[in-house]
């Protein structure tokens, strides 16, 4: 797009918060391929938004205050001294609206005649067919809702996830220096419910309480978060619910944009009772060296003789020289006592 191209050099001062509960942090902004990119002062990327689903909460205001389409809880702040970002989102977002379908009747034709042709060609074709036009249709921003809304399921099952107020931000610090390539990676420690880890669509991972609280150091915790950002690559996490809520509510998820409560709750508890699927050494190395965490800590956790994970921990990628800190000490024993100890 042309418009993009005549902004990509912009970068201004804003500040972020990723929830109500977190506190403001300085931000560099600035626009790269059909997103808008969000990182820290030390140029570590914290967040990027898809333009078009970028919103304005205070239009013609100043500051002006953004946030993603469906997490109004996500929120940036654009002072005075950043008038000229601002006023260049605004016409991008002008002009990625102009060149959006116009939601009606349309739309609808459009989808009936689409799933009559489908439904044509065979039973057995379609729920397949319909499956993988759902992965490809469902935007990010759908997807983090689905999450959070199959996170209130869990929530029956394993209890409110713990969130004791000086191990929050904490546990986002956490979150930042592992980002997720797709969604929020987020993070969420739970009492019960669950041993190990497991993630949902839109990025979110989730964490037994016993990963923070029984290891000395975070690199234990990294291991099993980057493992599950990696399975979250090599299978879009989607794509287990719909399978398992079946046609009807893939049908229901593209004509409507929601999942049943149902649905939902019954994949909750198949979520919470399915192992994780196991990642081949290479794919963990590669995940290691990429998000700069040492493999030997997650390997000895996996198996305390090394037995089973010899292949990790002979080609740890940082076996001599060490990486940076996942965390520092002090936020590593607030992030163990976010259960209350």
């Amino acid at each position: 797009m042309t418009a993009l191209k005549k902004f990509d050099r912009i970068e201004a001062a804003g500040l972020w918060r990723e929830n109500p509960q977190a506190q403001r942090t300085e931000v560099i902004v600035s626009i790269g391929d059909a997103t808008l990119v969000l990182t820290d002062l030390r140029d570590v990327a914290l967040a990027h938004w898809s333009l078009p689903a970028v919103m304005r909460a205070n239009p013609g205001q100043v500051p002006a205050i953004f946030h993603p389409d469906g997490a109004p809880e996500e929120t940036l702040e654009l002072g005075d001294d950043a008038i000229e970002m601002i006023e260049a989102i605004e016409i991008l977002r002008s002009a990625i609206a102009r060149r959006r379908p116009r939601p009606g009747r349309l739309r609808l034709m459009a989808t009936v005649s689409l799933f009559a042709a489908i439904g044509a060609l065979g039973v057995f074709w379609l729920p397949e067919a319909s499956l993988q036009h759902a992965l490809k249709v469902v935007p990010q921003v759908k997807r983090a809702e689905i999450g959070a809304a199959l996170l209130s399921n869990i929530r029956r099952v394993a209890g409110a996830p713990c969130a004791a107020p000086q191990s929050v931000d904490a546990l986002a610090r956490l979150a930042a220096r592992l980002p997720s390539p797709n969604g929020s990676g987020k993070l969420v420690v739970v009492r019960s419910g669950i041993e190990i880890s497991t993630h949902l669509p839109g990025g979110t991972v989730i964490l037994g309480r016993g990963l923070v609280e029984d290891y000395d150091q975070p690199d234990v915790v990294a291991g099993y978060i980057i493992a599950e950002r990696l399975r979250g690559e090599m299978t879009d996490p989607l794509e287990p619910l719909l399978r398992d809520a079946g046609l009807v509510s893939t049908f229901r998820l593209l004509l409507t944009g929601a999942l049943s409560d149902a649905a939902l709750s019954d994949y909750a508890e198949t979520l919470l009772r399915s192992p994780p699927v196991a990642l081949p050494d290479a794919t963990l190395l590669a995940g290691f060296k990429a998000w700069s965490v040492r493999a030997t800590p997650y390997a000895m956790a996996v198996d305390i003789t090394g037995e089973t994970t010899a292949g990790l921990i002979e080609n740890d990628p940082y076996r001599i020289e060490a990486p940076a800190p996942v965390i520092t000490d002090g936020d590593w024993l607030r992030v163990q006592v976010i259960c209350g100890g």
